[in-house]
C-alpha cells in the first residue's frame, strides 16, 4: 500500500513538472518587419510571462498576406500589418477578433488611432507605429538636390543609380503623386499613366528591394539614392553622416503599422499579453526611441527621445503632413493595382 501510495505521489510531482515545464516553454510567434523591434523589449516580455519569442521576418505587406492566406496564419501570433492590409486581412477571416479585456493598454492610443476607418473600434488591431515613405540619399553624390519624386520618374533630372521599393502600394503611389494624383484613384487612365511612368523608371533602376535593403545599398555607396521608409534611415544617420531623408514635395505615403492576431494563432492568449505589454508607456517609448518611428502611444511620448520629438525625419511639419495621404483598402478595386504591378514586373 505505501509503495502504491509512493507511486501514486511521484506521479502527480511527475505530472506537476511536466505542467510547470509546459508553461515555461510557452512561445509567442511574432511575424514583424525587418529591424522593428527592439531586442531588450522582447526580453523583458520573456521574463515578466515565461516564455519564448520567436520572430520571422518580411519586408512587405503583400509578403505578409501571401503568408497568411497560404496557412491560415496558424504559424503566427502576432502580425504588424499595414492599415491598408487590416481589413483585407479581416475580410478574408484571417484576423481574430481583439478580446479588449486583455488589452486595458488601448486607452494608452492618441486619438487619431483610436478607431480607424480601416478598422472601426480597434477590433482587430492596434496601431504599433507610424510613418512616412521617402527618399534616402547620399549628400556627396547628389548635387543641387531638389526635394522631388522626379530624382526617379524624370530621366533628365537623375543623378546616378537609385533603387526604388518592391512594395505595390507604397511604389505606385508616389507615382500618382509625382504625377499630381490620389495615390487611392481608381481611376484607369490614371493607373495606366503610373505604369508607363513606372515601368520606364525601372528600366533605369538598380531594380526594386525592401525599405531597410535600400538604405543598406545607399549608405554602402551602390546606389546614389532609393526609396525608404523614414525611421529606417533616421536610425544609421548618427552612424553615417553622408546619408539624407526626405519627402518630396508632391507629397507621399504615410502609414500606419497595427498589431493582430491571426485567426489561428496558437498561442492567442499570450499574444494578448504581448500586445498590452508593448502599448505600456514606456515600453512603447522603448519602442519609438529605438526604432525612430513616430509613436501612436500618447502615454508614451512623455518618454521619448526629445532629439526625436523634435526631428522632421520622424515628425513631419505640417506643410509636409498635409500632402501626405494614407494608403486605402479598395476592397474589389485593390486588383487594379495587383493588375498594375504585375504589368510593371513583367516590363
Amino acid at each position: 500500500m505505501k509503495k502504491m501510495v509512493g507511486v501514486a505521489i511521484s506521479g502527480v510531482i511527475s505530472a506537476l513538472l511536466v505542467a510547470q515545464g509546459s508553461a515555461q516553454t510557452r512561445t509567442l510567434n511574432l511575424y514583424n518587419w525587418s529591424e522593428y523591434m527592439d531586442p531588450a523589449i522582447l526580453k523583458v516580455f520573456e521574463k515578466k510571462c515565461n516564455c519564448k519569442v520567436n520572430v520571422s521576418l518580411y519586408e512587405s505587406n503583400e509578403d505578409l498576406i501571401a503568408k497568411l492566406k497560404a496557412n491560415g496564419g496558424s504559424q503566427y501570433d502576432v502580425v504588424v500589418p499595414g492599415q491598408y492590409a487590416v481589413p483585407l486581412l479581416y475580410r478574408s477571416n484571417l484576423l481574430l477578433k481583439f478580446d479588449k479585456t486583455k488589452i486595458p493598454n488601448l486607452k494608452n492610443l492618441s486619438k487619431k488611432f483610436v478607431n480607424p476607418s480601416y478598422d472601426p473600434n480597434n477590433t482587430y488591431s492596434a496601431a504599433y507605429q507610424w510613418g512616412t515613405v521617402g527618399v534616402v540619399y547620399r549628400k556627396d553624390k547628389i548635387k543641387n538636390l531638389e526635394q522631388s519624386w522626379s530624382l526617379f520618374f524624370d530621366k533628365a533630372k537623375q543623378q546616378g543609380p537609385f533603387l526604388m521599393m518592391d512594395s505595390t502600394r507604397e511604389m505606385l503611389g508616389p507615382v500618382l503623386k509625382y504625377l499630381g494624383k490620389s495615390l487611392n484613384t481608381i481611376k484607369p487612365d490614371d493607373i495606366r499613366a503610373a505604369i508607363d511612368v513606372m515601368a520606364d523608371a525601372k528600366t533605369r533602376s538598380l531594380g526594386l528591394d525592401g525599405g531597410v535593403a535600400n538604405r543598406n545599398k545607399v549608405s554602402a555607396g551602390q546606389a546614389n539614392y532609393g526609396v525608404a521608409y523614414n525611421g529606417d534611415v533616421v536610425k544609421i544617420q548618427a552612424e553615417d553622416k553622408n546619408i539624407g531623408f526626405f519627402v518630396p514635395k508632391e507629397g507621399s505615403v504615410i502609414f500606419t503599422d497595427n498589431m493582430a492576431i491571426p485567426v489561428k494563432a496558437p498561442n492567442a492568449d499570450l499574444a494578448h499579453q504581448f500586445i498590452n505589454f508593448i502599448l505600456d508607456p514606456k515600453i512603447g517609448a522603448q519602442l519609438s526611441n529605438y526604432n525612430q518611428y513616430a509613436t501612436p502611444n500618447e502615454a508614451a511620448k512623455p518618454f521619448i527621445n526629445k532629439t526625436d520629438l523634435q526631428n522632421p525625419a520622424v515628425y513631419p511639419p505640417a506643410n509636409v503632413m498635409a500632402n501626405l495621404e494614407f494608403i486605402l483598402d479598395l476592397g474589389k478595386d485593390n486588383v487594379l493595382y495587383d493588375s498594375a504591378w504585375t504589368k510593371v514586373k513583367a516590363r
